[in-house]
């Protein structure tokens, strides 16, 4: 009884995420993706991406692009996927791996077409206007810098690592887990030039927006048994 209560209580508690800050994420990339068409913003990505260009010593240069790698998302992805067959193979139960898969499709879905249709070169391209948005880039020029799909990734799969984890790690190193690698990921993304500060922020933006999504599933209820029990017949009577 006790069991079923705590997980009603769990699955209330995730359906009443509030949506309003959702909206308010998303209005914030639609804006900012307005004002970089319109013109604004691309003086201060350019002022700090030739900061960048001129302050890398190569022990940051090194330190950064070390650090950088906590958001590669093939790891990523693997590292989600084994922690999940591990668990579920220990609960039973299917929804890890569908979490992960879930995580993945969704990601990609998302970040892709955004990226096609804003078609934007990244800060090392040798482009005059390199910076601007929605820019009608020569063929074989990188186009795919808006939004940051390697913060996205970072955002989304460490809330999927956070989830998986959750019966081993408290929820104050759950909080770090979400929280501490995009910081590192958005700072070295932008220091190494990978891309604009703009990438950066629109990438934030939607990772929350993606992460939230995910994190409002009930994935523990969804109770697909890996194995059914196979029925035996019973003898029958003389």
């Amino acid at each position: 009884m006790g069991r079923h209560t705590e997980e009603g209580r769990s699955v209330e508690r995730v359906r009443k995420i509030d949506w309003w800050f959702d909206g308010l994420l998303v209005a914030g990339f639609a804006a900012l993706t307005i004002a970089l068409a319109s013109g604004y913003l691309l003086d201060l990505d350019s002022a700090i991406s030739q900061w960048c260009f001129a302050h890398q010593p190569r022990p940051a240069h090194l330190l950064a692009r070390t650090l950088n790698f906590l958001g590669n998302g093939g790891p990523l992805t693997g590292l989600c996927l084994i922690i999940a067959v591990v668990l579920a193979r220990h609960r039973r139960a299917v929804w890890p791996v569908l979490t992960v898969v879930a995580a993945f499709l969704l990601a990609g879905i998302a970040i892709m077409p955004l990226k096609l249709w804003t078609d934007r070169a990244a800060p090392k391209s040798r482009l005059p206007d390199k910076v601007e948005i929605f820019n009608d880039l020569p063929p074989g020029e990188y186009d795919l810098s808006y939004p940051s799909g390697h913060l996205v990734n970072t955002i989304v799969w460490y809330a999927v690592l956070a989830l998986l984890l959750a019966p081993w790690l408290r929820p104050v190193a759950r909080r770090w887990l979400r929280t501490a690698p995009p910081v590192i990921v958005f700072c070295t993304t932008i220091y190494l030039n990978f891309h604009w500060l703009t990438d950066s922020v629109a990438g934030l933006l939607l990772g929350v927006v993606l992460g939230r999504i995910l994190m409002r599933v009930p994935w523990e209820h969804l109770r697909l048994p890996l194995r059914r029990p196979v029925a035996h017949s019973t003898p029958a009577s003389p």
